[in-house]
């Protein structure tokens, strides 16, 4: 039976998460856990979150977690959610932390002037919810998705 392991560093929506896996995946037993030694013997890991990315660091590092968190990275299919997933990077702009450094670059907020819808209006950041997506000519990013089809976002920031 495959383990998915959802890692509880004190921020995040784990509820939320934990049911979200066990529908998709019901033949898998799904632990949330703060224990080091769950999140290595876990055959996939999830780490959700929401928050700033100082305080994440610190309560992921408050725990012990942050080497089995770097391991489940480079080593099993891994699931980064929100700030689970910004803090793969090496560093954010916000707060001037460092992050795991398993991914390179840097999380940054999005530019200002950039934030312009086609119409002209002013766009939303954060941004929380459907969307029609716009992609750029011969951009990989939401190949699958039709012309002017909608998706659910939640962004805030970009890595360059």
């Amino acid at each position: 039976m495959n383990t998915v392991a959802i890692v509880d560093y004190g921020m995040g929506n784990l509820r939320s998460v934990a049911k979200a896996i066990e529908h998709v995946a019901p033949q898998a037993r799904v632990r949330v856990t703060s224990d080091p030694a769950e999140v290595a013997a876990a055959d996939r890991v999830v780490v959700p979150g929401q928050g700033a990315m100082p305080d994440c660091m610190r309560e992921l590092d408050a725990r012990g977690l942050r080497p089995a968190v770097i391991a489940a990275a480079h080593d099993k299919p891994f699931l980064g959610i929100c700030i689970g997933l910004q803090m793969l990077f090496e560093s954010s702009e916000e707060g001037g932390v460092a992050g795991l450094g398993v991914l390179p670059g840097r999380v940054r907020r999005f530019p200002h002037e950039l934030m312009v819808a086609p119409d002209g209006s002013r766009l939303k950041v954060p941004h929380m919810g459907w969307n029609e997506v716009f992609c750029t000519p011969g951009s990989e990013n939401f190949r699958a998705a039709p012309r002017g089809g909608q998706v659910v976002l939640g962004a805030a920031r970009r890595t360059t």
